[in-house]
């Protein structure tokens, strides 16, 4: 299993591979639909089958439901009342296609982003902190799966929101390199804050992967109907589980 820093630069990498395919190509709305609804799938089955095992062995499980339903609750309410938590994927302006630039909107949605991806490198660290080895890869699988389609629709909001190639794509990776810088953070301070902040984040990471993971569905559902939003998530939960129990059968993940 990599480090929280190797796993942190892996994610970032699969970002900025994104935000250069959403900064580049000037239609990319087959491909990035079928992604969210295929990593919102992807979420939801770490959630379940990776994340939720772990804290019920440190909380019990009616504990376990509760912290996960907490972490579900928080980022609805921060996502309605507050900002979105995935700015980049939430956004409902057609970008794709958009003919003219988003003034102003480059500096909140880079901010937002960037409180993403430090957050995303945080849940890394924790994961492998006082966890095994199978959940911290369920981690990285869940964060990796979510971080394509986030750096595609990033690139464009930013790339529609500035005058020149060059800015959209040196800010975005700018924000997406964060995630490394959240991990390191994480790993500095852990010394300090003791076993429960692990699990206290692992369980803000398995309600975001729910809520994530239904925001993606429900987006697509909405945008394009039932089978073309459930098809890519049901793949993606099935192949998360499957990888669980393939991972745990023959690599002792």
């Amino acid at each position: 299993m990599p480090s929280a820093l190797s796993s942190a630069s892996i994610v970032s990498l699969i970002a900025i591979a994104g935000v250069l395919a959403g900064v580049s190509l000037s239609a990319i709305h087959s491909i990035s639909r079928a992604l969210v609804a295929f990593s919102g799938g992807v979420l939801v089955g770490v959630a379940a089958f990776w994340v939720l095992p772990e804290l019920a062995e440190y909380f019990g499980w009616p504990g376990a439901v509760l912290w996960m339903v907490g972490g579900f609750a928080a980022l609805w309410i921060v996502d309605k009342k507050i900002y979105p938590v995935c700015p980049s994927c939430s956004h409902t302006h057609d970008h794709d296609a958009c003919s003219t630039r988003l003034h102003g909107f480059a500096g909140p949605i880079l901010t937002a982003a960037a409180f993403h991806s430090f957050l995303d490198g945080w849940i890394l660290a924790a994961s492998t902190a006082e966890s095994t080895a199978w959940l911290a890869s369920g981690v990285l699988l869940g964060i990796a799966a979510h971080k394509l389609p986030e750096g595609l629709a990033l690139g464009v909001i930013v790339r529609a929101s500035v005058r020149y190639n060059r800015s959209a794509i040196w800010t975005s990776i700018g924000v997406e390199a964060l995630t490394v810088a959240g991990a390191a953070a994480a790993l500095l301070l852990a010394p300090r804050l003791g076993t429960v902040w692990a699990h206290a984040l692992l369980a803000l990471a398995a309600g975001s992967f729910l809520y994530l993971g239904y925001h993606a569905v429900h987006s697509e559902y909405r945008r394009g109907g039932m089978a073309p939003a459930l098809m890519p998530a049901l793949t993606g939960v099935a192949g998360s589980s499957v990888m669980r129990l393939v991972g745990g059968r023959f690599f002792g993940l």
